[in-house]
């Protein structure tokens, strides 16, 4: 009887340990999708505290986008912890923001990111201070 206890626990755990191992696992392979930005444009001129358009190419979207969606704000090569949207729809093709308050600059960029991360072309947001 000990026997056939200690066997029926150990097909028990096993169960179990390759029910969790299959429910950790990814449905199948992740496609990554860097949506190209349309605008703004190199040379675009934003002015802080306006609302701006965002647009990006929607045309080879993947079927499925396992990430969620997050526009950063870049500046001189560097992007910085400057989230402006997150959450948002990627397969709209656009997104209104509010371009924030920041130092005159000539060399920002926008970041969009879905399953991967696109730099925009460069761009100038200029600001009173």
């Amino acid at each position: 009887m000990r026997f056939f206890t200690t066997s029926l626990s150990s097909l028990l755990l096993c169960t179990i340990a390759a029910v969790n191992a299959a429910a950790a696992k990814p449905p199948g392979p992740l496609d990554v999708w860097s949506p190209k930005i349309t605008y703004p444009t190199e040379g675009t001129v934003w002015e802080s505290k306006t609302e701006q358009t965002l647009t990006w190419d929607v045309s080879d979207a993947p079927p499925v986008i396992s990430n969620g969606a997050l526009l950063m704000l870049r500046q001189n090569d560097i992007t910085a912890p400057f989230i402006l949207a997150k959450g948002f729809d990627l397969r709209a093709g656009n997104l209104t923001i509010t371009v924030p308050y920041v130092l005159s600059n000539p060399n920002y960029q926008l970041v969009l990111f879905g399953d991967s991360g696109n730099f925009g072309p460069v761009f100038t947001i200029n600001s009173d201070v």
